[in-house]
Parts: C-alpha cells; structure tokens; sequence
C-alpha cells in the first residue's frame, strides 16, 4: 500500500487567460488531498472517497471505466472519484505497461470540492504517484506532471492548462505559458481564502470566456490584458527576495495587481456576487489586494494580508463559509510515511 498527498493552489494571477496561452502564476497551498493506492490480483478499482461528501462513498467497477456506477451521490461527487481517478488510473496503467492492473484507492482531502483550489488537479497528481510507485515504477516529477495534466485534459474535454498540475506537482509558486512551466522563486506570501461554500462548473464558465472572446474582440483583448498583468506581476517577484519576508511595498504593488485582474474576471463574467462580496469585504479590511482564484463561478477568493484582520472580516461576511490562511507549500507532491 502507497499514500502520497499533493497540495492545492490559489492563482497570484492569469486564471482563463492561461487557456489561451497566456502566462498565469499559481502558487501551492498547505491543503492536501491523499490518495492510497494498493495493487488488487485482478483488474478492478475500488475507489472509497472519504472526504468528497458529508458522508462518502464507494464504488467498485471492473475492466473498462466507460460506464459510470448507479450511486446515490450527487453527480459532480460520482465525477470527482470517477471522471478524475479513472484518467489516474489510466496514465499509471500506461506509465508502468500494466494495462490489466486493479487496485483498491482512498481519497481523502481537505481542499474543497470545486472551489477554485486545485482539488482535481490534487487528486490525479497524488493518485498517478501513488499508483506507479504501488506497481513499483515511480515517475520523475516532469513526467509525472505531464501525465497529470494528460488525465486532466482527457476529463476537461481539452479545455485544462498545465497550471494546476505542475504547481501540485512541483510545489512553491510556478509560471505557466502554455507548455513552458517553470518553478520560480517567491516570498512565503501571505495568502488568506474566503471560501463561499459553493462551487462554479469549470467546463462550462471556461466554454462561457470562450464564447465571449470568440465574438468579441474586448473580450479577446480583455484575455490578452490578463496575460500582460501576470507578465508585470511576475516582473515583480523576479525582483524579490525570496528568502525574505515581502516587504510593505511588494505586497501592495502585487495587491493592485489582484485587484485588476479580479476587474478583468468580472468583465469575462466569471465572478459571482458571494466573491465580488468577499472582494470587498477583503479589501475595506485592508487587503493590499483581493481577487476570485480558480474558474469562478462561486468557490473561493484570495487575499494578500499579514495581518489577521482580512481572516475575521472575510468570518463576518455574509455568504463566506469558511476563511482561513494558506501557507505557501514549498514541497510539492510527497510520499506519506506509514
């Protein structure tokens, strides 16, 4: 039997736009999921969530993962341990030529469902690592990282970047432009996230931008500013210390960024009132900045403040669920010793 667990993300900046090329910064939170993975004698999968629903489920199949089991769990959780572990599953099969290779899996997360943090991103990366590593044929990160991104893309319908997976995959704060994905060095910034309790549908607000930039060149132009921010902002962390504390001035120079690229969101349609509202109340607590992180839709917004003062007011306002800090993970994807 393997564990590995792998860290979710926020987005400093350049979410959607990253779709079309355009560069994005996500950086790795400490919220984890965890996945065992231990080799069956026979071809099935059993997959128990523990921590995807109130109260969990499991389900078994055999051979092929074309057919979706009757459970009586909402059809995004059936996804989450399906449409997601079976992509897992199927890059460890191919990465370790066991094609015919079962086994019996565990979730289990405390990065919420849908909610902008990189939980599927999480999943599959924990899940091809523990899988390869159970048949005795571990990956190196890169690897591992591209055929996280593989199963990604196979269950996004193509519409998936590269962004959630490498950070999981790589830990600390990373750069993406399209196939080009580098660690790069940052300040521990200090994150809080306000999380509606809610979750957008990523296929259909990335389709919904698509839409918009297809027929309508300030939406293309729009996209086009998203990336040239995170290209200013990235600037600005180049020049950072990183083994320092960020300084009064780099934080509010990065915050004014959050806020503009939280403006471009909103014109893309992608916010929704409980973010703008959690934006706000952010920023009137005295955020250097507040932006949504992930598709939108609902889910979660970040915030950049040392204080403790974005956490209580975030606690206070309504339609926030839950407000925490995140810490930056600095290690990536790791093997959880028994």
């Amino acid at each position: 039997m393997t564990a590995c667990e792998a860290p979710g993300k926020v987005y400093l900046f350049g979410e959607h736009a990253v779709v079309y090329g355009e560069p994005a910064v996500p950086a790795a939170i400490e919220r984890r999921a965890t996945v065992t993975a231990e080799p069956r004698s026979d071809d099935h999968v059993r997959v128990e969530a523990e921590d995807l629903s109130l109260d969990g489920f499991t389900v078994e199949y055999a051979g092929g993962t074309g057919d979706r089991p009757d459970v009586d769990v909402p059809t995004p959780l059936v996804e989450a341990a399906m449409g997601y572990v079976d992509a897992a599953v199927r890059q460890a099969r191919d990465a370790a030529d066991a094609p015919d290779a079962g086994f019996d899996i565990t979730v289990e997360s405390d990065i919420p469902l849908g909610a902008g943090l990189g939980s599927s991103a999480a999943v599959v990366v924990a899940g091809i690592d523990a899988a390869t590593r159970a048949l005795g044929d571990p990956l190196d990160r890169r690897e591992l990282a591209d055929r996280a991104y593989r199963a990604e893309y196979e269950v996004q319908d193509g519409q998936a970047s590269r962004a959630d997976t490498f950070c999981s995959t790589m830990g600390g704060a990373v750069r993406v432009e399209g196939d080009d994905c580098e660690p790069i060095d940052t300040p521990n910034l200090p994150f809080v996230v306000g999380f509606d309790g809610g979750a957008g549908d990523t296929g259909e607000l990335v389709a919904g931008v698509g839409e918009l930039r297809e027929e309508y060149g300030f939406a293309a132009d729009t996209v086009d500013s998203i990336g040239d921010l995170v290209r200013t902002g990235e600037g600005l962390l180049e020049d950072a210390a990183p083994e320092e504390e960020p300084s009064p001035e780099l934080l509010a120079e990065l915050g004014e960024l959050m806020d503009f690229n939280h403006g471009l969101l909103a014109a893309l349609g992608v916010s929704a009132r409980s973010l703008d509202a959690m934006v706000w109340a952010a920023r009137d607590a005295g955020a250097h900045g507040a932006k949504l992180t992930g598709a939108g839709g609902g889910g979660c917004i970040v915030a950049l403040d040392p204080s403790d003062a974005t956490e209580t007011a975030l606690s206070f306002t309504q339609g926030c669920e839950e407000a925490f800090r995140a810490e930056l993970a600095t290690e990536g994807v790791r093997v959880v010793e028994p």
